[in-house]
């Protein structure tokens, strides 16, 4: 396997995406409508774990069907290794890249998941996966379950916004500034930036459960996935070591309290996660050798974060059993149970 090459002198991520919506006005080339699309995402991956806790939190299961690529990749596109024939079920394509390459033949830029796929036509609507999940629960508000939580209140929209951006920055895309880089001078900066970042996080989440307050929000969904990867392949692979997630306290703690509700540690495999980093990031970890660590097992330990009041869903209610066909083999997490759903010791 031919993979990329991923270290800069400075890394700087490229956020030029296709910035194509689906919405529910009826405008425009991309109409909801459900059974039409198809969201291609890969556990491995933050940026797609986003779209796949958002999709089962609000219940779209039923609307949009979902497609797994495999945890590795070449430098030319996702594959579907994890299908029969290597073939996604309902496109019928071997890569990720072929329907990419039938809406923009010769498509220059890097083929990227989370991706929609419509599938009467097997284009790819978009890439863009920060707008993909405000879509989800703006333009698909019809197709949503009974219960499904409010991630976006309007009353908290500003604040979250400028929480998000610092988070993107600093935290999700912070990680990659440490792992990529190719001076020292690059990897001190970003490592200093990253856990300026961190303690922040760290005091704000000291007297509320979540990041804006008592209830669930998009906020959370997107810090939560570089979390749930930060002792697992950041701490070693890209090199944020100064503290394990495990030792920062609230930190530690909320991202446990998330894990252990239904429709976020139901949705992460370990071992894709790690087999995803290790061996495509073949610059950084040439001999492509998966550590067997770390000891995952603290994952259902108690958070106490119920100590803070809150409540995960607010008037909501918290999704049902993972659908069959989408469930986290418990070889790749340890701590699903026979719904799919994480099994908390107690509970």
């Amino acid at each position: 396997m031919a993979n990329g090459t991923y270290v800069e002198a400075s890394y700087e991520r490229d956020t030029a995406y296709i910035e194509d919506r689906i919405t529910s006005d009826g405008t425009g080339q991309w109409p909801v409508e459900a059974g039409r699309y198809r969201l291609i995402a890969a556990r491995a991956c933050p940026w797609a774990n986003r779209t796949i806790i958002v999709r089962r939190l609000l219940g779209l299961e039923g609307a949009i069907s979902m497609g797994l690529a495999g945890p590795t990749h070449d430098a030319d596109s996702w594959t579907f290794d994890l299908d029969p024939g290597g073939l996604d079920p309902v496109l019928r394509i071997p890569k990720l890249k072929d329907a990419y390459e039938r809406r923009f033949p010769g498509y220059p830029k890097g083929i990227t998941v989370p991706a929609i796929v419509d599938v009467p036509s097997g284009e790819v609507v978009t890439n863009n996966f920060p707008q993909i999940t405000v879509d989800f629960s703006e333009q698909w508000r019809d197709f949503q379950r009974e219960g499904a939580p409010d991630l976006l209140p309007a009353q908290l929209r500003g604040e979250m916004e400028r929480v998000n951006k610092r988070v993107y920055t600093e935290v999700n895309n912070g990680v990659y500034r440490c792992g990529f880089s190719g001076s020292q001078e690059a990897y001190d900066a970003a490592f200093d930036r990253l856990f300026t970042a961190l303690d922040w996080l760290e005091e704000r989440l000291a007297d509320r459960r979540y990041l804006m307050g008592d209830t669930i929000t998009e906020a959370d969904v997107r810090l939560f996935t570089t979390l749930a990867r930060f002792d697992p392949v950041y701490h070693g692979h890209f090199k944020c070591n100064r503290s394990k997630l495990d030792e920062l306290p609230n930190l530690w703690g909320y991202a446990r309290d998330l894990f252990q509700t239904p429709g976020f540690g139901d949705t992460i495999s370990f071992s894709q996660i790690k087999e995803h980093y290790y061996i495509v990031h073949s610059d950084i970890n040439p001999t492509g050798i998966v550590p067997d660590g770390p000891d995952l097992s603290n994952w259902v330990s108690p958070h106490g974060r119920e100590a803070l009041g809150g409540s995960p869903f607010g008037a909501g209610t918290a999704p049902g059993p993972v659908p069959e066909g989408e469930r986290v083999p418990v070889a790749e997490n340890p701590h699903i149970g026979a719904d799919g759903l994480v099994v908390v010791p107690g509970a």
